[in-house]
């Protein structure tokens, strides 16, 4: 009797793989449409004065990719090399933000299309932005960054020098910088009362920043605080920028 195998039975040299690339393959549909509605999920639950800033460090390519696909344009980098990499593997339309740190040497890099620079805290930075700037014929819209979290780690102008920083900062003496208003980082904390003091006094300072330095100034009016585990406190304090990476790519 000759016996009649099915040929959904796998053998040893084929592999039974099928299972598991169908498998594969649906852990990473569901991970895409996670992407997508965790974009959705998100905007819903911002005020409509909030913008959604994904933070794109390391993630893969086709993660930026899904979340572009999701009609989400603008993104954020913390390190230069990254984000030129990422800029050459994505589509052109999209609005890079750099989120962290900038050396100046780092500055002529970024300055033919960045769409805002968040990290801003010398003047010997914000001299080289204009430097640049004017080189590519562009107005560069940047944050002041404050340092008001507990770590020391942290970048950013100390709140005892924001009088010495900005007095004297006149904005026609660059421009081909836009002064677009301040950012800061909460500390890495469990402590909801902390997180709340820290955005209450971004608030605070950016609200004495722009009324005894800038109060004409239209441009600035931007106040980015707030992440992934704090942006929720952040639009209590009047946060029109959240910068969010793992609460979308989760």
């Amino acid at each position: 009797m000759t016996r009649i195998t099915s040929k959904n039975n796998c053998n040893q040299k084929d592999g039974c793989n099928f299972e598991a690339k169908v498998a594969h393959g649906c852990a990473k549909l569901s991970k895409m449409n996670r992407i997508a509605n965790n974009i959705h999920r998100i905007q819903e639950e911002l005020p409509q004065t909030t913008q959604l800033i994904v933070v794109s460090k390391y993630r893969e390519i086709a993660e930026i990719k899904e979340a572009y696909d999701a009609n989400h344009r603008v993104f954020a980098e913390n390190r230069v090399q990254a984000l030129l990499e990422r800029k050459e593997l994505l589509p052109n339309d999209i609005e890079w933000h750099l989120i962290g740190h900038l050396q100046t040497n780092k500055v002529k890099f970024i300055a033919p299309f960045i769409a805002m620079i968040h990290s801003v805290d010398s003047l010997h930075l914000l001299d080289e932005i204009q430097k640049q700037a004017e080189k590519n014929n562009r107005q560069i819209p940047v944050l002041f960054q404050l340092h008001l979290a507990q770590e020391e780690s942290k970048f950013g102008i100390a709140p005892e020098s924001i009088g010495s920083f900005f007095e004297g900062l006149k904005p026609e003496n660059y421009p081909n910088i836009v002064f677009a208003g301040i950012m800061s980082m909460g500390s890495l904390t469990d402590d909801i009362s902390l997180t709340h003091q820290e955005f209450a006094l971004a608030q605070k300072h950016f609200q004495e920043i722009k009324s005894t330095y800038f109060p004409t100034l239209e441009s600035f009016k931007e106040l980015s605080i707030g992440m992934s585990g704090d942006y929720h406190i952040a639009t209590q304090y009047g946060s029109t920028m959240v910068r969010i990476g793992s609460a979308v790519f989760a």
